[in-house]
């Protein structure tokens, strides 16, 4: 049986927060498997859909629908593009920032501890910086920086000694090796967990994920029309504090600003005040989106 190339997660929640007009234009910053985008164009009758994608992988995914344009490119240049095909604003956004099933369980792609490989971690395979080449490259400083603000480990800083120290004698260029060095200073009770969020926290500095999710929101302020939604799906603390703050006031820092009256100035109305996480139901069928956290926010 063909395992599936990914499963969306909170696929009815995450599209029907986009309030969807059947001639609409709307934005899919992660194409992905193409789910969220079928299920978007399910309900648009006319209107259009732009899909986002970096992996050319993706590309085989693409459903035969006139309405639907795909952009090979990283969402972080969705204003560039919009302006590139002739549109000024959207009635909606999607992003879901998880990665697809499908690279973490395609060995050659060096996602997942799993298999022992090259570690590669690009999203976009047009890119010449591997992850290997972080472990190879960076000093103990912007090693620790990586695992402490990303991987959240309080024993980062031992962790970059021990790739520094290794190097001096054999570069780190496999998951193997990665994983068999690390381990000592993983929990052995959350051993897999721990070895995981060591795998996130390279593959989100090597596809600098945080800068383009920062792009992304403060460009959905000019891309976006009154009215119109922004949906994000994040799995990242780091991620969703970002979202949490953008959409509350507008800004990345969380800055609340008010007028003379005291009422908040934030360009978004929050439709969910309580984020949205998966139910038990859809956690068991797919344990990928156990982590998954979903805002909604309409611009005013």
């Amino acid at each position: 049986m063909e395992t599936p190339y990914h499963i969306p997660v909170l696929l009815s929640e995450s599209v029907d927060g986009l309030a969807l007009k059947p001639g609409g234009i709307y934005v899919d910053a992660t194409f992905g498997g193409g789910g969220h985008s079928r299920a978007i164009l399910a309900q648009l009758k006319g209107g259009r859909l732009y899909a986002f994608d970096q992996d050319e992988e993706a590309l085989k995914n693409l459903p035969e629908d006139k309405r639907l344009q795909f952009v090979h490119g990283n969402f972080r240049f969705l204003s560039n593009f919009m302006r590139y095909y002739g549109e000024e604003q959207v009635d909606g956004i999607l992003a879901d920032l998880g990665v697809s099933s499908h690279h973490f369980d395609q060995a050659g792609r060096g996602f997942s501890f799993r298999f022992d490989v090259d570690l590669d971690m690009r999203m976009n395979q047009r890119a010449t910086l591997r992850a290997a080449d972080i472990l190879a490259d960076y000093s103990k400083e912007e090693l620790c920086r990586v695992f402490s603000v990303y991987g959240e480990f309080r024993q980062a800083a031992r962790m970059a000694g021990a790739i520094v120290k290794a190097r001096e004698e054999q570069a780190v260029r496999t998951a193997g090796q990665l994983s068999d060095l690390l381990r000592p200073l993983l929990s052995r009770q959350a051993e897999k967990k721990d070895l995981a969020r060591v795998f996130q926290a390279l593959r989100i500095e090597l596809n600098q994920e945080v800068g383009a999710l920062e792009d992304l929101l403060t460009q959905s302020l000019d891309i976006l029309k009154p009215g119109g939604r922004l949906v994000v799906i994040s799995y990242h603390s780091l991620e969703d504090r970002l979202v949490k703050n953008f959409m509350r006031t507008g800004n990345l820092e969380g800055e609340v600003k008010k007028d003379f009256y005291g009422n908040n100035l934030s360009p978004f109305i929050l439709i969910n005040n309580k984020v949205l996480v998966p139910s038990p139901e859809e956690q068991e069928l797919n344990p990928r989106s156990r982590s998954a956290r979903l805002r909604i926010a309409e611009k005013r």
